[in-house]
This record gives structure tokens, sequence and C-alpha cells, in this order.
């Protein structure tokens, strides 16, 4: 691939980028403001930690899960739970809880904790975690300070999901319907968790703002304020960060350079332990032939897209993993080769199942760096005779597409999407296995494929830790042959944070986190 092609994806997505930025937030003392939701994922407009799928960096300040991941994403360590245990046929997680209170003083139970998982299991409350949360049968609370979750089968994912469950005050949401729930206006009006700062305003779509909760278990804050700003771009934010508008904010690593020298910033480096994937939607007869499929692989030349766009900050993946132990010996490479896709398509008849058609390519993805890809992508493609068509959408719409359990295939043959595959190697299941299809999990590309769901079953139900890896080197062998996703790489993530800001914990986790970040302890050093 000529990196000519990449100069025209700069060049087009340079002209994209918007410089305008929203009117500052007043500066208080002790206040640090930050573009927390900035990046994959977006902003979330109702800020509902069941609907979440991502901007936990956000929501964990002031919203709490029992477990969470320490700050190297390498172990779950207990939050709202003093302590858990996990039998030995793992079928039964016993929780220890801490003395907490909810930001309206009430005291936090084992009660809470049922009602919030109850919701958790719930599709109808708008709970993304109910498919991950299928092999649940029971959730007891025997006393104020245990939770009982037991299991009709082993899952190796459950840990992971738990840490995304956030705890929710029974006594104000439980008058609520179900089905009533996603939306409500409590959750950008009067959210009321058990964190180091608690809720007082969102004005809509420029900024939300927390103050200390100066009851929490772990001491007063030592800031009074933490502010979440909104910005329509990561170039408004970058600018606002230059500025001292916001002390925090997420950059795409093709901006990293302005920053590395800087003595007034300090940039925060980490796996992203998300793939991102080009995914086939498989109820669109287009993708049926796996030659199509693997034409789709050899057409990229996915080197030259992190030379010259990731900046050398990405690695290519061959299936969801991109971690050693999880890949298998003698997988296809799919190196680049555009006379092979080309030769692919001709013997499965491409020209008669779809020839020059036009293809849209969804994604949620919408920063310059996105665009630069996709431009990349849609020219590589097009060498070989696919015509792809980009179309960026925010979030909510996106998800109201890939989501609907009778989606319009027109609207997204193709989806440019990233999903968690760490730092527990069972999150990619979600994605892939058919058990998920919508509306039952978030198996947007209606992945119909036994061997597959045989692959991650197995490796989920697997209660031998030594033998868990060689599990999911299957499920990435079965990925690379069948290819129900076209995987493109995994990629380094960034954040950058003035050097005046003290004690700052962020990590470039799948979706914000969360993860153990001790809010309670930033301060801005003034």
């Amino acid at each position: 691939m000529k990196l000519r092609m990449i100069a025209s994806a700069l060049a087009l997505s340079a002209a994209l980028i918007g410089s305008a930025s929203l009117a500052p937030v007043t500066a208080q003392a002790a206040t640090l403001s930050g573009g927390f939701d900035v990046g994959p994922g977006g902003f979330q407009g109702n800020f509902n930690p069941l609907a979440a799928t991502s901007g936990f960096t956000w929501l964990s300040i002031y919203f709490e899960p029992l477990v969470t991941y320490d700050e190297k994403l390498q172990k779950v360590v207990g939050v709202l739970a003093n302590s858990y245990e996990v039998s030995a046929d793992q079928l039964t997680y016993t929780f220890k809880l801490k003395d907490a209170k909810w930001h309206d003083g009430k005291p936090f139970t084992a009660k809470d904790a049922k009602f919030t998982m109850s919701l958790a299991m719930d599709a109808k409350s708008g709970s993304v975690l109910a498919a991950r949360l299928k092999a649940v049968s029971s959730v007891e609370a025997p006393d104020d300070r245990t939770l009982v979750v037991k299991l009709s089968a082993p899952s190796a994912s459950t840990l992971d999901t738990m840490t995304k469950v956030m705890m929710l005050p029974e006594h104000a949401l439980a008058s609520i319907p179900a089905d009533q729930l996603a939306k409500n206006a409590w959750w950008s009006t009067a959210p009321i968790g058990t964190g180091p700062f608690k809720f007082t305003k969102y004005v809509t779509d420029q900024y939300v703002e927390l103050a200390a909760n100066t009851d929490y278990r772990d001491g007063k804050p030592a800031l009074e304020r933490v502010i979440n700003r909104y910005f329509a771009n990561p170039a408004a934010a970058i600018a606002a960060l230059r500025a001292g508008e916001i002390q925090f904010t997420y950059v795409d690593s093709n901006d990293v350079s302005t920053f590395k020298d800087d003595e007034a910033f300090k940039v925060i480096e980490g796996d992203s332990f998300v793939v991102n994937y080009l995914g086939f939607n498989h109820e669109s007869p287009i993708w049926k032939d796996v030659r199509v499929r693997k034409a789709v692989m050899y057409a990229i030349n996915r080197d030259a897209i992190i030379k010259s766009l990731y900046a050398g900050a990405a690695k290519p993946a061959n299936c969801a993993y991109v971690a050693e132990r999880l890949i298998p010996q003698g997988i296809d490479p799919y190196a680049y080769d555009p006379e092979k896709a080309k030769q692919l398509l001709d013997e499965a008849g491409w020209a008669q199942i779809n020839g020059d058609k036009p293809i849209t390519l969804l994604t949620y993805y919408t920063t310059p760096l996105a665009t630069n890809v996709l431009a990349a992508v849609q020219a590589m493609l097009a060498q070989v005779g696919i015509n792809v068509v980009p179309r960026a959408v925010d979030t909510p719409t996106y998800n109201s597409i890939v989501l609907n359990p009778q989606p319009d295939i027109g609207q997204f043959q193709m989806v440019y999407a990233g999903l968690q595959n760490g730092p527990d190697a069972g999150s990619i299941n979600v994605g892939l296995n058919e058990k998920q299809i919508p509306p039952a999990g978030p198996n947007v590309v209606r992945a119909r494929m036994p061997e597959l769901n045989k692959a991650l079953d197995t490796a989920l139900a697997e209660i031998d830790a030594t033998k868990r890896d060689s599990r999911y080197q299957e499920v990435c062998k079965v990925m690379n042959t069948d290819l129900p996703w076209a995987t493109l790489w995994v990629a380094n993530r960034y954040g950058v944070v003035s050097a005046k800001v003290k004690d700052f914990i962020w990590t470039p986790a799948p979706g914000g986190g969360p993860y153990q970040a001790h809010p309670e302890k930033w301060s801005t050093g003034e």
C-alpha cells in the first residue's frame, strides 16, 4: 500500500477536525476539570451505569461496584466488598460488604446489592450486563453485610462482570418500574451513589459537576469538586487542556508527540485491551462465503496503517487476542496481499454477489484518527473491488441500529468497532456467541458459528486456571479460520494530565474501567 493513500486519509480527516470549544466552567478552589469521556464511547448523556458501555472513568467517581480491578488491571480487589470468596466448584460467590452510606446518608446494605443485581440481570431495565449474567441462578442477602451469588454453571468471566455492576440504592429506585428505568430523569438530576464525590448538577451537553462527599468512609476527598466537561471532538479538549481550562483528557496516539517533551503535562500510556475489527453482518448474504471475508483481511495493509496513523502504537490482531499466551501456533497472519484478495473474490464470484455496489460501514468512532483509518481502509478495499462507504454516528444511534432485534441490514452490512478482549479473555464472548445475538446480548454481527460457540462455551466453563489459556487459544484458532470479524489491531491508549495534578490515577481500561483510581486522593497541588 503506497503511503500517499495514507496521506490522503490524513488530509481528509484533518479537514474534519473542529476547533471550537464550549464555554469554560468557572474555576473554583480545589477543583479538577477534565474531558473524562472524550474518546471511544463518547459522553454518557443520562449517566446510567446499567446501560453504559463506556464512561466508567467518570461514573465510578460517584457510583461504586462491590469489586473492581486494581489500577494495573491485573487482579480484582474489593471496593464496597471487604472481601470475596469463590467456592471450589466456582458456583458460589460470597461477598462480605463494608459499612458504607449512600450520599443521602442512608446505610448501604446487602439488600441494595441484591436489588442492583436484579436490575442488572433484567434486560427490561436497559441493562447491558443482563447477557453477561445469564449463568446467575440466584442472589441472596442472608444478612446486611453478606451477598451470595450462585451460578447454574461455572463462568470464568463472572468476577469481570461484577466489576461493572455499580451498586444502586433500592430506596431511591424501587418505585420506578424496570422498563421505565433506562432513560429515567433520575440519572441526570438526582443520582445517589456511595463514592467519594456526589452529584450536584448537569448542564446539558456542557458539563457535569460533583462535590466532595465529606462523609466518605475513607475520609474527606482532597478536592472540593470534580467537573466533567463535554467536548464535541478531541481537538477541542486538547485546546482546553493547553489553555488550562481542564487538567486531563484522553488523546489519540497521533496527538501524543505534542505533549511528550512538555514538562507542563504528563502522558499516561497503556494497553487498551480492546480489539478493533471490521464486523461482517452475517445476516447479509454478501458475506456468506468465507473467501470473501478472507479477501477483506488480505486487502488491508494493517502494518502501514499502524505505522503511519497509529505511530506504531498498536499490534496487528489475527484473532481477538494479541497476548502471546493466547495465540496458538500456525494461525494465518493474513499478511497484506491484494492480489490474493482479488483471486479469492474471483473464486467466490464477487462480481455476481455484490460487485461494486456500495456497502455501508457503520461506526461509532468519530475521532480524527478513526476518520483517517476508515479512509485508508476504504481506499484499500476499493483497490480489490470492495466498495465500502463509512458512516460515523454517535454511540446511542449506533446502538439503536445494531442492537435492534429486527435491524435493517442495509444500515450496517459492516461495522468498524471495538470490543474488550481483556483483562479477562472471556470478555469477547458477548460479541461472538450465538446465544448473545440481540436482544439477548451484543453479538451485533449476528455470528452463528457452531465451532466458535463450542470454543467459547468450553473456555468460559473451564474451572482449571492452568488450562484456561489453551481454551482461549482454541477460540483464537476458530476465529482466525472462520472470520466472524476481520480483526485489525489492538492499540495503545493515552491520557494527558497537567503536571500540577497530584496522586491522579488514570488507566486506559476498556470502556474506561472501572478500576481502583482512588479519586478521593486526587489534588490540584494548590
